[in-house]
């Protein structure tokens, strides 16, 4: 997907520079961009924004300071957004936190902006700061939004969300970290372990970005700074409104694509600390390199870089940039803006020379040991004077080049690189270890990487070249490039991958009532020519048929997938794990891999130790042929198959031509109703299925002032409001001690109720009609007990339930209980 970037990003992606180049189509910047990038030379100031999860961003502000003001600026967001919603597919949890990440990168890509994160894990919302700052450990995120400030330096810190409730109790979070990270960022005595990484620094100024949807329409705003962030750039050709309509429709696995907006768009602050401006948001702050002693010569070289700029021949700016370049390089290192200037420059250089540098892998991938074929093109597209003088390979090898780069002479080397054998295999850095509590955890070498989106390449090559006498290095990451025949060229990060991967098929394997069940494996060749055997390694008194499988495999990307039939204990009611172990050459690993594949995000993969937790438990069930008519995103239908239901999808199109009366009971997926407001068409068509005798289960959907429910199932008045149980321990106390829901098939005690994840439920019924029997009671700590989360009607001869409580989650996770309980639903 091709798009119209900002410049700092489009010029960083064109020489390597960060973090979010790695997988991405490169792409000249257009001389506008690279004028709006001199300018830019010229300003030394920066704003952190912070807030909670991917989406929380304003990226008209955002956008407006890289664009309008040139300023460098940086979203902190706490978590990846792992416990969110999916709108494109069935990814939850850390997947669901991948997708949201890049999206996120593709988001900064789009406005300008940096983006950081802490350890935090999103766990689900919660409507308290207290549980968000306990479970993740106030020290330890408070210790990485510490580093963020000391990392990114900037004069201005805005949070998104402030401290007054009712709030997610993650935005009220975020609020309270920023405003004491303002003050601790500033002291050596906190946090000192991460002195040898970063230097203490005082942020100038803390404010608030009031959120006016929050406000009423005739709100007093006389007493906040405002700011007008529409504005227009004749060299871009587009409003920052524009542009954060696109930054902001980057958050697809949320659907929060918007339209453009033009003209005014106004944005207010209050100051919470630090200098309190009355007038402007940067009232009193130099921004210019007025503010550092010892810098007229950068900015007199960046003032004649900047007149000098010619659209039509940006090339002729090189001697002028060099100059710049050579007055930043006079700056002491431990300046602040030095490197960030240098970087800058650097890119302006090789973007005026239209300089073309690339490091092409013959395969995407590589196995520890291989020998990786690597293609380095090198081009100057402009009269430019460049020499390449050098390069250094992977593993440190430098290959003197000493060769003029002439107008339009391709310059091609071909080199063989050997991965170390104990190259590490690509992976997101805070996955690598096991996903447990309240912040991921890394192992001791990613330490120094907490807070970046991603790490760096699997392998890289730096380029040394020269221009008027100055050599500058630019490094390039390791690229496979293919070509689709329907999007054509498309680029990936080259990945160090194991020799063979075992992935199975579910995370949690459940065992109903003792019986045995099949466990599929699936074994892909990460190279050619490998043989060996895969086993499962089993808890004491568990059995495995058979013992092994033997595998070989002749090509890379070969795969075939293994059963293995596992038997629990007789009467084992603990729950265990289950890994599987590949020997190959006398060497053990455990290795799974789980893609994610969107055309708007770059291949992305998961590699870790191939586990799964094996759930033995009793289960009965009175019904067996179950329709399911599927919502976004959710693993019901497969969860259910997976337990002995015979599941079949019902996708909406088939709902007039399928036989509704052949199955027991039909399933509707989670905001099925939203995302397909064509379900309405068929509501006489299910509500006959129930009056005929059948059964028919909703799940949660949503209703809200900005997305209304126009369409819904139910025979009688049914309201849905925004009332969720967060806390997943909080007692299910039944309405009625008579309740037959909870006798059959599965007589249901509390322990059914244990272990549960995330949540109870969301988007309970508000208000319905008495022919409604409302379930259970339910409450947060310090609330009223709700009774929307389960509700059951009879409609001649079947049965209507509408329910909120989370199976969605609940299911893929392996919680007994819940499988009982919707069983008991199911049947009623």
């Amino acid at each position: 997907m091709r798009t119209l970037l900002t410049f700092g990003m489009t010029l960083a992606m064109s020489l390597g520079i960060g973090t979010t180049a790695f997988a991405q189509t490169p792409r000249q910047p257009h001389a506008g961009e690279i004028a709006a990038g001199l300018r830019r030379l010229g300003v030394t100031g920066s704003v952190l924004y912070v807030a909670a999860h991917p989406d929380d961003e304003n990226t008209r502000f955002l956008a407006w300071l890289v664009g309008e003001r040139g300023l460098r600026a940086g979203y902190l967001s706490l978590t990846r957004g792992d416990g969110g919603q999916n709108l494109i597919g069935t990814e939850q949890d850390e997947l669901l936190g991948l997708i949201r990440t890049y999206e996120l990168l593709a988001a900064r890509r789009v406005d300008g902006a940096e983006q950081y994160f802490t350890r935090a894990r999103d766990f689900g919302y919660t409507k308290s700061a207290d549980e968000a700052l306990r479970i993740w450990g106030h020290d330890a995120v408070l210790a990485d939004v510490v580093l963020a400030i000391r990392r990114f330096q900037p004069d201005v810190i805005v949070t998104r969300f402030n401290t007054k409730p009712p709030n997610h109790g993650h935005h009220t979070a975020s609020a309270l970290l920023a405003a004491e990270a303002f003050k601790a960022a500033a002291d050596p005595a906190r946090f000192p372990e991460q002195l040898s990484l970063v230097k203490p620094w005082k942020a100038d100024r803390l404010l608030h970005n009031v959120s006016t949807w929050s406000l009423k329409p005739d709100a007093d705003m006389s007493a906040y700074l405002k700011v007008d962030v529409g504005g227009y750039d004749a060299l871009l050709g587009r409003s920052w409104g524009e542009i954060s309509a696109e930054s902001r429709s980057q958050h697809k696995s949320q659907g929060f694509g918007v339209p453009a907006e033009r003209g005014p768009l106004l944005e207010y602050f209050q100051p919470l600390d630090g200098a309190r401006p009355r007038a402007d948001v940067f009232e009193g702050l130099e921004l210019s390199w007025r503010r550092w002693k010892g810098t007229e010569n950068v900015a007199l070289a960046v003032e004649e870089a900047r007149k000098g700029f010619d659209a039509r021949a940006p090339y002729r700016s090189v001697p002028a940039l060099l100059k710049v370049h050579e007055a930043l390089s006079a700056l002491p290192d431990e300046h602040p803006w030095k490197a960030v200037k240098l970087r800058e420059t650097e890119a302006l250089v090789a973007a005026c020379a239209g300089l073309f540098l690339e490091a092409r892998a013959a395969e995407a991938t590589g196995t520890p040991g291989a020998s990786v074929a690597v293609t380095l093109h090198a081009l100057n597209r402009s009269p430019a004077a460049l020499k390449l003088v050098s390069v250094t390979l992977p593993g440190g090898e430098r290959v003197a080049v000493d060769s003029v780069l002439a107008e339009h002479a391709p310059l091609k080397l071909e080199k063989k690189v050997a991965l170390p054998e104990d190259a590490a295999v690509t992976t997101p850095y805070w996955l690598r270890k096991p996903v447990s509590g309240g912040m991921f955890a890394l192992d001791d070498a990613d330490r120094a990487l907490t807070g970046l989106p991603e790490a760096g390449p699997a392998m890289s090559v730096s380029f040394v070249y020269e221009a008027a006498g100055r050599r500058i290095t630019v490094t390039r990451p390791v690229v496979h490039v293919w070509t689709d025949p329907v999007r054509g060229e498309l680029y990936r990060a080259f990945e160090v991958v194991p020799a063979v991967t075992a992935t199975l098929e579910r995370d949690r394997v459940m065992f109903p009532n003792g019986a045995a069940r099949s466990v599929a494996v699936v074994l892909s060749a990460g190279r050619g020519d490998v043989s060996g055997k895969a086993r499962l390694e089993l808890p004491q008194g568990w059995r495995s048929e058979p013992a092994e499988h033997a595998f070989q495999f002749a090509t890379r990307g070969d795969a075939r997938t293994v059963h293995f039939k596992v038997t629990p204990p007789k009467g084992a009611t603990e729950k265990g794990r289950l890994r599987v172990v590949v020997d190959v050459g006398g060497r053990a690993e455990s290795w799974r891999v789980r893609t994610v594949s969107y055309e708007h995000l770059p291949p992305l993969a998961v590699r870790q130790d191939s586990e799964a937790t094996l759930v033995p438990f009793a289960l009965a069930t009175k019904v067996k042929r179950l329709g399911y008519i599927p919502g976004p995103g959710d693993k019901v239908a497969e969860s259910l198959a997976a337990v002995g239901y015979e599941v079949t999808v019902l996708p909406e199109e088939r709902l007039d031509s399928e036989k509704l009366e052949r199955f027991d009971a039909i399933l509707v997926g989670v905001r099925a109703f939203n995302a397909n407001p064509r379900l309405a068409v068929h509501r006489e068509r299910l509500l006959d299925y129930v009056k005929q005798g059948g059964r028919l289960v909703v799940q949660y959907n949503t209703n809200s002032r900005v997305g209304p429910l126009a369409a819904f199932v139910g025979p009688y008045p049914l309201e849905i409001g925004r009332e969720r149980v967060t806390d997943e321990t909080a007692v299910m106390t039944p309405v009625s001690a008579a309740e037959p829901l909870l006798r059959a098939p599965n007589r249901l005690t509390s322990a059914d109720f244990d272990g549960w994840v995330q949540e109870r439920g969301l988007y309970f019924a508000s208000k319905w009609d008495d022919k409604y029997r409302p379930v259970f009671a339910m409450n947060d700590a310090g609330e009223e007990p709700l009774k929307g989360s389960l509700l059951v009607a009879r409609h001649g001869k079947g049965v209507f339930v509408y329910t909120g409580l989370a199976f969605f989650r609940q299911l893929p996770a392996g919680v007994p209980g819940a499988y009982r309980l919707l069983a008991n639903v199911l049947a009623q």
